[in-house]
């Protein structure tokens, strides 16, 4: 059987998607900490490692063009994801979703080689 073309790319597309995922959970999680407030920016950056992994595993998905280029902004996002969860070490979520953003960054990278 003949290999897809994207499926080279599929460990970084199933490492984005579980990013994206764990992002979501962990978001969802800092909604409902007493002290929201505090958590505001790791919120926003929540959202932006969100979208910008399942954008970037789409692209990937349908091997554009562009894939390395997006994979380049999502490490990027990934690494501020990480730092800013990195800040919320009590909740289990942010430590969760800290190693899972490292983890995505990294094989973005692994990909763009």
């Amino acid at each position: 059987m003949q290999m897809l073309k994207q499926e080279k790319y599929q460990t970084c597309i199933d490492t984005c998607m579980n990013c994206a995922e764990t992002c979501e959970a962990c978001a969802t999680d800092c909604t409902k900490d007493s002290n929201i407030k505090m958590l505001a920016k790791c919120l926003f950056v929540l959202r932006d490692c969100a979208d910008i992994c399942t954008m970037s595993s789409r692209f990937m998905s349908r091997t554009s063009m562009y894939s390395k280029n997006m994979c380049r902004v999502c490490a990027d996002i990934c690494d501020a994801c990480a730092a800013e969860c990195d800040k919320h070490k009590s909740m289990e979520s942010c430590k969760v979703c800290a190693d899972a953003c490292r983890m995505c960054a990294s094989e973005c990278r692994k990909m763009m080689a």
